[in-house]
């Protein structure tokens, strides 16, 4: 470790470069950092000197950052935050916290768990601040990186079914929330249900699919291939909402947990049918990383989510 050369660097002006680069902005930098436009200025021209680059450029919309700054984003985020933990009181006090949560879930957790303990979360701990993010298949990597306090998604439960679909990384620990089936949404006077509803009928209609953790496919699909069979898939999109929406103008069928078709059901006056085989249940699960399992915020919001999410089991 080169000590002289870490303490010639000004951790204010990391923290500068962050928000600069969250915002690309310098009034908005200014606002969030309690500084003058002229200071952030000031503290930018020093920063390109000690990282011999220009780190922004002006564009007619704001700051564009340079590939340098790009490449060193990720990397302070990782550093901030973990300086963040060293700051932080060994014990956790929720009514007195102004801690920030960073929380990943796919996009059925809002409608099915959330409502279960977000408002328990404020009443305990009314100034803390929750920022979600889309599960993506980078998801694990910010757990690890520590850019994410928690991930919350859908998990096959047969450990071979995961090895097909996700498998998380060993350092990180998991704990299931709720689990759900699998059902089918259409529109009311779909053509499919002038027929008995078995799998052949299913299987002739064209379907709607949601990208699963980055992935055209998911379990259905490999179970379907396992006995020779496969789905049209017709369109595939990036949320559930999205293909909600489709299957109430047009003929494509959309496979998802049922508590989401349910509720889209309801909504968008659809029909719900079940999914015309053997199939098994996924987990809704929760994901943090291994050297997490024992921080004190962490600790106190799993076991709300956990407790909080009985009601659903």
């Amino acid at each position: 470790m080169n000590v002289e050369k870490l303490a010639r660097i000004d951790l204010n002006l990391l923290v500068c470069l962050q928000v600069l680069s969250e915002e690309l902005n310098v009034t908005r930098t200014a606002s969030r950092l309690c500084l003058s436009q002229s200071a952030v200025s000031k503290n930018l021209a020093k920063l390109r000197t000690q990282f011999d680059d220009p780190l922004f450029v002006r564009q007619s919309h704001g700051l564009t950052p340079t590939p340098k700054t790009l490449f060193l984003k990720p990397k302070l985020d990782v550093l901030l935050n973990q300086l963040e933990q060293l700051t932080l009181p060994e014990e956790f006090a929720p009514a007195t916290s102004t801690q920030r949560f960073q929380i990943a879930a796919v996009e059925s957790v809002y409608p099915l768990i959330l409502p279960h303990f977000l408002p328990h979360i404020f009443q305990q701990a009314p100034n803390v601040t929750i920022s979600t993010h889309p599960w993506s298949d980078q998801t694990f990597t910010q757990l690890q990186r520590g850019e994410l306090d928690i991930g919350i998604t859908g998990k096959d439960i047969d450990i071979n079914d995961a090895k097909l679909t996700m498998l998380p990384p060993n350092d990180i620990c998991w704990q299931e929330v709720y689990r759900d089936n699998q059902m089918c949404l259409m529109r009311n006077d779909h053509p499919a249900l002038t027929q008995p509803w078995t799998l052949e009928n299913y299987l002739r209609q064209r379907h709607v699919q949601v990208r699963c953790d980055g992935n055209d496919r998911w379990l259905l699909d490999y179970r379907l291939a396992d006995i020779g069979k496969e789905r049209d898939i017709a369109i595939t999109v990036p949320d559930f909402n999205s293909a909600a929406s489709l299957s109430s103008y047009t003929d494509f069928i959309f496979t998802a947990p049922s508590h989401f078709v349910n509720l889209a059901a309801q909504q968008l006056n659809l029909t719900v049918m079940p999914l015309p085989m053997e199939f098994p249940p996924m987990a809704y699960t929760l994901f943090w990383h291994r050297e997490r399992e024992n921080d004190p915020a962490l600790s106190w919001l799993r076991n709300m989510i956990q407790e909080k999410t009985l009601a659903l089991r």
